[in-house]
C-alpha cells in the first residue's frame, strides 16, 4: 500500500499546535504501520523559514507544490488574517484542494478554506471565539459553533487548537480502523477520543456567570435538581419574579433563554452519565430530567448529531455491557 501524502500548510504566525498536533497523530500512525511499509508521509510546505505565534521557528520541508495530496491540512492562528489576504497562498490552497482526496482545517484555518471558496454551501466550524466572524465574513458557509469538528463531504473543519488532534484521529480511524486510532490516542495519553459531535464547551462555560444574585444562586441550584421542575413558572417562583420578568432577566444575565440553558445542563449531565456509568438510557433520561428516552434521543440528534448509544460506544471510558446501551 502506498503511503498517503499528508501536507500541512505553513505561514507566518501560525499556531504551532495546529501543526504539531495533527502531525504527531499521523506520525504515530505511520510508525505503527511501519511493518507494512508505513501509512503516511507528512510534509510541511511553505515559502521558507517562518515563526509561529509562540515564537518557535520552523523550517518547511519544501515550497508549495502542485503534486497530488491525500490529506491537506490548513492550520490557524494569529497569522490567518494576513494569510487570507495572500492571494498566492489562497490560490495555491484552492489548487491543492482540487488535487487532494480530503481537505481539512484546524481552528481558524477555516477562514483560509472559506476565502478559497471551499466552504461555500457547506457546514463548518472553527474556534468558538471566531465563529461569528467566520459567519459574518462568509455568509454562504453554514457555521456551527458547537462541535469539536465537522465533516461535510471531503472537507472537514475542526474547532480550536487541540480539536485538530481529534479530527486527525478520526481520519486515522477512517484510514486504518478504530484499533489504530485508539492506539495512537493511548500513545498521546489522551483520556478519550472525542467524537465530532461533542460540544466545544460545557454548559457551565457556555452560560455567562450571572451578576444578579438570585439568578446566580439559581444557576447552582438548577445543576443539583435537573430531574425536577425547571419550567419558567417554577424557576421564576424561586426568584420571586413574574414569569415575563424572570425570562428577560435570565436571558440578559446568562446569555441564553431558561429553556435553552436547562437543556444544555441536562444534555451535559446525560453525556457524563453515558461516559462514566453503565446506566440504561431510561434511567439516564429520568435522572437528567428528559422524562423519556425518546426525548433524550431527539435532543442528542439535534444538538450532537449522534444517538446516545453511538455517543457511549465512541467514548470507551469504561468497559460496559453494550446491550444496556441499546
Amino acid at each position: 500500500m502506498a503511503r498517503r501524502r499528508v501536507v500541512i500548510v505553513a505561514f507566518e504566525a501560525v499556531q504551532a499546535l495546529d501543526i504539531t498536533g495533527p502531525s504527531e497523530v499521523f506520525s504515530l500512525a505511520d510508525r505503527a504501520a511501519s511493518g507494512s511499509g508505513g501509512a503516511y508521509e507528512i510534509e510541511l510546505l511553505g515559502g521558507g523559514e517562518f515563526r509561529t505565534s509562540s515564537g518557535l521557528t520552523l523550517h518547511p520541508h519544501g515550497p508549495l507544490d502542485s503534486h497530488p495530496i491525500d490529506t491537506l491540512i490548513v492550520p490557524g492562528g494569529k497569522g490567518t488574517r494576513a494569510a487570507a489576504n495572500d492571494e498566492r497562498l489562497i490560490s495555491w490552497i484552492r489548487l491543492a484542494a482540487s488535487r487532494s482526496r480530503r481537505v481539512t482545517s484546524v481552528c481558524t484555518g477555516a477562514f483560509l478554506l472559506a476565502r478559497a471558496g471551499l466552504l461555500d454551501g457547506r457546514r463548518a466550524t472553527t474556534h468558538w471565539a471566531a465563529c461569528q466572524a467566520l459567519q459574518k465574513l462568509h455568509p454562504s458557509v453554514d457555521v456551527d459553533p458547537d462541535p469539536i469538528f465537522v465533516r461535510d463531504g471531503n472537507v472537514s473543519t475542526s474547532a480550536g487548537v487541540t480539536a485538530g488532534i481529534d479530527l486527525a484521529l478520526a481520519l486515522v480511524e477512517e484510514d486504518l480502523g478504530p484499533a489504530a486510532a485508539l492506539a495512537v490516542a493511548r500513545s498521546l495519553v489522551l483520556f478519550v477520543r472525542r467524537p465530532g459531535g461533542q460540544a466545544q464547551f460545557s454548559a457551565g462555560l457556555e452560560g455567562q456567570a450571572a451578576s444578579h444574585r438570585r439568578i446566580r444562586e439559581l444557576q447552582g441550584w438548577m445543576t443539583d435538581h435537573l430531574a425536577g421542575d425547571l419550567t419558567v413558572p417554577a424557576l421564576a417562583d424561586k426568584c420571586f419574579m413574574s414569569d415575563r420578568n424572570f425570562s428577560r432577566v435570565f436571558a440578559r444575565e446568562v446569555g441564553a433563554t431558561p429553556a435553552a440553558y436547562v437543556e444544555s445542563l441536562r444534555l451535559e449531565r446525560a453525556r457524563l452519565l453515558l461516559e462514566t456509568t453503565e446506566l440504561q438510557l431510561d434511567a439516564i433520561a429520568e435522572r437528567c430530567g428528559f422524562g423519556t428516552v425518546e426525548t433524550l434521543r431527539r435532543t442528542f440528534a439535534r444538538r450532537l448529531h449522534a444517538s446516545p448509544s453511538d455517543y457511549r460506544a465512541r467514548f470507551n471510558v469504561i468497559p460496559i455491557d453494550r446491550s444496556a446501551a441499546s
